[in-house]
């Protein structure tokens, strides 16, 4: 009679056992981008989104003690899923300023650049800032800090917004738009791989809207910014985050 109560005894503890590694780390889902090279992209040959943000929050999850699971989604959906908490971070190529600081929090800065402007080669003006530009017809992405700027201008004789950096280099590489302004490293990226070969990157423009990138949580979510910090402080103390911009041509 006691035999059962043995095997079941047995069975249950077999089954703590085995669940015990599974819940020790805890899997956190983090919004990247498949458009946005080198910072977050779909790679076409594993399908998944890799990149310097996919490698960053990686190396952080590992050092802080939990697992990542990427969700990949569109740039203008990201807050709007971590404060819905359809994902726990957002880890992209988003600028960390005061308008999303309202609704969001985020680490402490990973990597700084500005504004690019990319035109067709044919197109040889040096040109240094947006008056220069006066009159054409400019793309920007859906929900970066250039959105504002650029239609508050009134500079423009139209403002074209694209749901991704890819549909704006494609249509300003077609003709379709005279410039696109978007993040400098992800234009440079695809000019300098010959992605879009209609297109130059405008060396001359001297961008105003410089800014720093770093991983976002919920507002108010202390516990999870805190051992984010800590593992990017050691990540940039022990040269990882170094070593990882470098993979990517950022340094």
């Amino acid at each position: 009679m006691k035999l059962p109560v043995i095997v079941a005894s047995l069975i249950a503890a077999f089954a703590l056992s085995v669940a015990a590694p599974a819940s020790a780390q805890p899997v956190l889902k983090v919004a990247s981008t498949p458009t946005g090279s080198p910072f977050t992209f779909l790679d076409t040959k594993t399908n998944t989104i890799d990149g310097v943000m996919v490698d960053i929050v990686n190396a952080v999850g590992k050092e802080a003690g939990f697992g990542v699971q990427i969700e990949p989604m569109q740039f203008s959906a990201l807050i709007a899923s971590l404060t819905s908490k359809r994902v726990d971070l957002i880890s992209a190529a988003m600028f960390i300023t005061p308008t999303r600081l309202e609704v969001v929090d985020f680490s402490q800065p990973i990597y700084s650049y500005g504004e690019g402007i990319v035109v067709p080669v044919g197109d040889k003006t040096a040109y240094v800032n947006l008056a220069d530009l006066k009159g054409k017809r400019i793309g920007v992405q859906v929900g970066t800090a250039f959105v504002d700027p650029v239609q508050k201008s009134g500079l423009f004789s139209e403002v074209k917004l694209y749901d991704t950096t890819a549909d704006l280099m494609r249509d300003a590489n077609a003709g379709r738009i005279d410039a696109g302004m978007l993040d400098y490293p992800i234009a440079a990226f695809a000019v300098g791989r010959g992605t879009f070969p209609n297109l130059r990157m405008v060396t001359t423009f001297k961008p105003t809207m410089v800014n720093s990138i770093g991983i976002a949580a919920r507002k108010g979510e202390t516990e999870t910014m805190d051992k984010v910090n800590a593992a990017v402080t050691k990540l940039k103390a022990n040269g990882a985050i170094d070593a990882i911009l470098k993979k990517w041509g950022l340094i």
